[in-house]
């Protein structure tokens, strides 16, 4: 990176350099992290600690600390990613046989995917495109299921959530 060998593409070439290292290394073959993909979101911390490193005396520890860090970042990146992952194929492994209308898919998968604030029978009937009391009757037969539970607040502020294991 230091010496620029190309008029453009040096970061690019050393970032897919040390994925290329890391995967030989390991000699596995598959990766369920990207180290370019973590420096790519990292980017601003990237240029500074590289920018310092090669301003300074040329004593890489800093940058290798970073680096080993970055690389600490990405892989339990990669663990989390891959937990939930297998959460959701757990979720719907339980409810598998059982079979599902679309708009308990829809909701569920929405849920799964990170479903922002709390659950309501007002915010399915939106999510669905349902009435009110189909979108209760739904709640309450994936209650029923061990699905859903309903969350401690009643009356007008209750909520669901799922069940997870």
């Amino acid at each position: 990176m230091t010496i620029h060998p190309f008029d453009d593409g040096n970061g690019r070439i050393a970032r897919a350099i040390a994925d290329l290292a890391l995967a030989r290394a390991e000699k596995i073959g598959q990766r369920f992290y990207s180290m370019s993909g973590q420096i790519r979101a990292e980017r601003n911390e990237y240029y500074n600690i590289l920018e310092r490193t090669q301003k300074s005396d040329l004593d890489i520890t800093r940058w290798q600390s970073w680096f080993l860090e970055c690389l600490l970042r990405a892989i339990e990146g990669a663990q989390g990613t891959l937990s939930a992952v297998l959460n959701k194929a757990k979720f719907r492994e339980r409810f598998a046989k059982q079979p599902l209308n679309e708009r308990q898919i829809k909701a569920l998968n929405r849920l799964l995917d990170g479903f922002e604030g709390k659950l309501t029978s007002s915010k399915w009937a939106k999510l669905t495109n349902c009435s009110q009391d189909t979108a209760y009757r739904d709640i309450m037969d994936l209650v029923e299921r061990g699905a859903l539970q309903k969350d401690p607040a009643g009356g007008r502020s209750t909520s669901y959530s799922l069940v997870t294991d």
